[in-house]
């Protein structure tokens, strides 16, 4: 039986993408201290490996396939196909951002004073790449942890590091200089593996349902009762990905109406569609859209 090694992410991106492939159809379990999760799939075997290890295996072959973030991919340097990006919150849908990070009384203010100082990051070589293309000659050096520790004690002169929305950084006293890039999940798979005819169908139908789930986040259905004298007033009410879907109630004049909309619009919606006619309104949870 043919199967397809794939690698999903230990560590922050975890839950969230087992929670996504819950969602697009797939059960994975995690037992304790098990590097290697059950999934009810038998053409799937899974393996949980750090994020930042992820992009080498796949292009090596020891993974046909993984998730990992387009971060790793660029530090990493790994030769993979990128299959698809995967944007897991849709409530905060920013990338995380790797920024160049001071003191706030830090001399350092554009990207140029970095000249001959010192920075600390997990990031090593896409950051030592990243100063050599602009010319800036700085020593890089690689940071184990409690990176934001090192500037303020001024180990360094400065960090790379990862945000989202620079918060944190701030609420340690931290200044954000510059950007360097911005990363998301990735979907990634080993070129030989997506030469495959079966292993890149099998992939290609990941891609397509973890799409789906993410498509589906904080999106609901509902459907109601309309009486044909309201029909039109409804209709021009409600927000939906395409037109509703209409359909008449058998020997009435009444309709089943039934729509797509982004869950937050419901608690303003519903109490307008009863005012204009709507009866057996009904909201349903979605886990995937198309």
């Amino acid at each position: 039986m043919p199967k397809l090694k794939f690698g999903i992410p230990r560590g922050s991106l975890e839950k969230a993408t087992i929670d996504l492939f819950q969602k697009a159809g797939w059960v994975i379990k995690v037992g304790t201290r098990n590097y290697f999760p059950s999934v009810d799939d038998p053409h799937l075997s899974c393996t949980l490996i750090r994020a930042q290890e992820i992009a080498h295996y796949v292009e090596e072959g020891a993974l046909d396939a993984a998730i990992t973030g387009k971060d790793w991919v660029l530090e990493s340097g790994s030769d993979v196909v990128e299959v698809q990006e995967l944007i897991y919150s849709k409530e905060s849908p920013q990338p995380a951002r790797w920024v160049l990070v001071v003191t706030e009384d830090s001399p350092i203010q554009q990207l140029e004073d970095m000249q001959g100082k010192r920075v600390a990051t997990e990031l090593v070589s896409f950051t030592k790449g990243y100063f050599a293309e602009r010319g800036i000659q700085v020593k890089v050096e690689f940071s184990w942890g409690s990176t934001e520790a090192k500037v303020v004690e001024g180990l360094v002169d400065a960090i790379v590091d990862v945000t989202e929305t620079g918060s944190t950084i701030r609420a340690h006293g931290l200044r954000i200089v510059h950007e360097l890039m911005q990363s998301t999940p990735r979907l990634i798979a080993n070129k030989g593996s997506w030469q495959d005819p079966w292993k890149r169908e099998k992939i290609l139908q990941m891609a397509t349902l973890l799409k789906a789930a993410l498509g589906a986040h904080r999106m609901v259905g509902l459907k109601m009762n309309i009486p044909q004298k309201s029909l039109e007033e409804v209709v021009a009410v409600l927000p939906c990905l395409n037109a509703p879907t209409i359909a008449s109630l058998y020997q009435t004049d009444w309709y089943s109406v039934e729509v797509v909309v982004r869950e937050e619009v419901v608690r303003e919606l519903i109490p307008l569609l009863l005012k204009k006619g709507a009866e057996g309104i009904i909201e349903y949870s979605l886990n995937k859209v198309i």
